[in-house]
């Protein structure tokens, strides 16, 4: 059985055909500026060169349809038909309370993903252009909506529910969603595998660093609590998003800057994080040469950045009342030991010991702890594609 996994942005397109029999990859590739002129696909068959295919792409529909020519192509592609793909896997981001598990998408289920796009009003409509137009190119092939926030779902209302006055949660559905969840499910799998031990036994901190960045408790195997709130912006110091700040902030910039509520969604998106603080990129390997050079605006970014998510590290564990292991993965989890180290850096108290050997390594699955260290850290790499394609195949 081979699953076409579909993520479609805004104005982008990630995708990967999965040969679930051995879940391994057959093709990967991406779609950009869709709609915004000058778009291409880059996409490489397993075996085959890369290719770039540059034609203008208006809408999600002529992406799709380049996708799947170029996965049938006679001299890169990965198949020979499309009678080839079983089913698709679409990543939703925002599923709201409506769904808290995988579906099998019908009229009924975008009807529930539209009303839940003034959730995530930037990620839901693309997600629904992509089921769209995936159901008119291959009309007969079953599609699956997996869902960012579903693995969250199991977080207690005394962690989703936000101090305000409760009929807004009840009027409006605003509470604590949480967002990653895809990755998230995928690592504590895997952690518990590298482990040994039943996941259902594990209190696990699995923390997602990427331009995005969560962080989620997880205690036999369910969410429990994690940093992004009702949007992913709430929680940690990210790329470009702001994370916790005092509320007020809001409303005392809007006055003495003049700003509307766009220019201000704009600032704490998009402007601000690490980007904001240091004023050189929002990308850490910008950051951390510029510190390596003596910037210490950059220096103090990644201070702010380590210092938050080992913040949150401590909470969860204080809030499961231990735990057994720390998950890194995404970006720079994946890739970058200085970030490691330092976020561990003064949780020896937890039973953390880093092993600087073992810890230099990028992107490969180890445990960079000595072997005496009580709790366990892990590098994982994430799969979230995996996890789409695996949700697929059990529902169909």
């Amino acid at each position: 059985m081979k699953v076409l996994v579909l993520n479609c942005g805004s104005s982008s397109l990630k995708y990967q055909l999965i040969n679930m029999e051995n879940e391994e990859v057959q093709a990967i590739g991406i779609v950009e500026r869709i709609g915004i002129g000058d778009s291409f696909v880059k996409h490489e068959a397993v075996g085959k060169a890369k290719v770039i295919i540059e034609e203008e792409m208006a809408n999600h529909k002529k992406a799709i349809k380049l996708v799947l020519e170029a996965l049938v192509h006679p001299e890169h592609g990965a198949i020979a038909s499309m009678n080839e793909i079983s089913a698709v896997g679409h990543r939703v981001v925002h599923g709201g309370e409506k769904f808290t598990e995988s579906v099998i998408i019908t009229k009924e289920v975008k009807d529930a993903l539209e009303a839940c796009s003034e959730l995530a009003p930037l990620h839901n409509p693309p997600n629904l252009m992509g089921i769209n137009a995936c159901e008119e190119i291959l009309p007969n092939v079953p599609m699956v909506a997996v869902f960012d926030t579903a693995f969250h779902q199991t977080m207690p209302a005394s962690s989703y529910i936000y101090a305000l006055p409760y009929e807004y949660y009840e009027k409006h559905g605003i509470r604590r969603y949480g967002f990653h969840g895809t990755s998230h499910k995928y690592v504590s799998d895997r952690a518990a595998s590298i482990l040994g031990k039943p996941l259902s036994e594990l209190k696990l901190v699995s923390c997602h660093l990427g331009n995005g960045a969560s962080v989620t408790a997880i205690n036999g195997g369910k969410s429990v609590d994690t940093t992004m709130g009702f949007t992913p912006l709430e929680g940690l110091v990210m790329g470009t998003r702001c994370g916790d700040i005092d509320p007020a902030i809001v409303t005392f910039i809007m006055e003495k800057e003049k700003m509307n509520i766009d220019q201000l969604n704009n600032l704490v998106n998009k402007q601000s994080g690490v980007l904001g603080i240091s004023g050189v990129s929002s990308d850490f390997r910008d950051i951390e040469g510029a510190a390596d050079e003596g910037n210490e605006r950059a220096q103090l970014a990644l201070d702010v950045y380590y210092q938050k998510v080992k913040k949150y590290i401590g909470a969860f564990a204080a809030e499961m009342g231990g735990i057994d292991a720390v998950l890194f993965t995404a970006g720079l989890g994946e890739n970058s030991a200085a970030a490691r180290k330092e976020i561990c850096s003064g949780l020896e108290f937890l039973g953390i010991k880093i092993d600087d050997e073992k810890n230099n390594v990028r992107g490969k699955e180890t445990v960079v702890t000595t072997d005496d260290s009580t709790v366990k850290v892990l590098l994982i790499p994430t799969n979230e594609e995996l996890t789409i394609a695996r949700e697929t195949v059990a529902l169909i």
